[in-house]
C-alpha cells in the first residue's frame, strides 16, 4: 500500500514522501496514528493543502521536545529491585518500570519513547535511549539496585554486586589453623 507520511518515521521517510509499505503495517500503525494517510488523488491534494501547517506543528513539537531533552540528558534515576548475591535481578526492568520512573522524577515520558532492546536483568548503571521525537533522541542512566543505599554506592562508582573470592591457599591456612586450634584444645 502506498501512504503520505504526516511525519518523519524512522527508517521509512520524512514528512511529505510516499512510500510504499506492507499492507499491515499501514492499516495497524500508520494510519490509526495518524503518522500517514493512504496515498489517493484526495488525500496527495489535501497535505498539499495542509503541508504548512504539518510542518509547523512538527516543528514546534521539536523543539518542546530538544528543551526537555537538554534537561533529560545525563539525568539518572534509581530503580529498587530485589536481586541476588551476583547480581542478578528476581525478575527484570521493563520499559514501563523505566517510563513510571522518569515520570515520578518529573518528565512526561510515554513507555513507547524507551528503546529497550531487551530488559534489564542485572544490577548496576544502565544507558537508556529516550527518543522524544522522531528527531530528538537523549540518554538518560538507569541505576537498578537492592536499596537506596546501594543505588548512592553504584552512583558513586563501587561495585557492589561482588562476591568475595577466596583462593585455595587462604582457605587451606584458615582450615589448618582450625584444626590444629581443636587439635590443642583436646589434648
Amino acid at each position: 500500500m502506498d501512504v503520505i507520511l504526516l511525519q518523519r518515521v524512522v527508517k521509512l521517510g520524512q514528512m511529505g514522501d510516499t512510500v510504499r509499505v506492507k499492507n499491515g503495517y499501514a492499516r495497524n500503525f500508520l494510519l490509526p496514528t495518524g503518522k500517514a494517510l493512504r496515498a489517493t488523488e484526495a488525500n496527495k491534494k489535501r497535505f498539499q493543502d495542509q503541508k504548512v501547517e504539518l510542518e509547523a506543528h512538527n516543528l514546534q513539537l521539536k523543539s518542546e521536545a530538544s528543551a526537555v531533552a537538554e534537561k533529560l540528558e545525563g539525568q539518572s534515576f534509581v530503580i529498587i529491585r530485589q536481586a541476588g548475591e551476583t547480581g542478578q535481578l528476581y525478575g527484570s526492568v521493563s520499559a514501563r518500570d523505566i517510563a513510571e520512573a522518569v515520570s515520578a522524577g518529573g518528565f512526561k515520558v510515554a513507555r513507547d519513547q524507551i528503546v529497550l532492546l531487551a530488559p534489564i536483568k542485572t544490577l548496576g548503571l544502565h544507558d537508556i535511549a529516550v527518543h522524544l521525537h522522531p528527531e530528538i533522541e537523549t540518554k538518560i542512566v538507569i541505576n537498578v539496585a537492592r536499596s537506596p543505599q546501594e543505588a548512592e554506592r553504584q552512583a558513586k562508582g563501587e561495585a557492589v554486586n561482588v562476591v568475595e573470592e577466596a583462593t585455595i591457599q587462604e582457605l587451606g591456612l584458615e582450615v589448618g589453623a582450625a584444626l590444629a586450634e581443636a587439635n590443642g584444645e583436646e589434648g
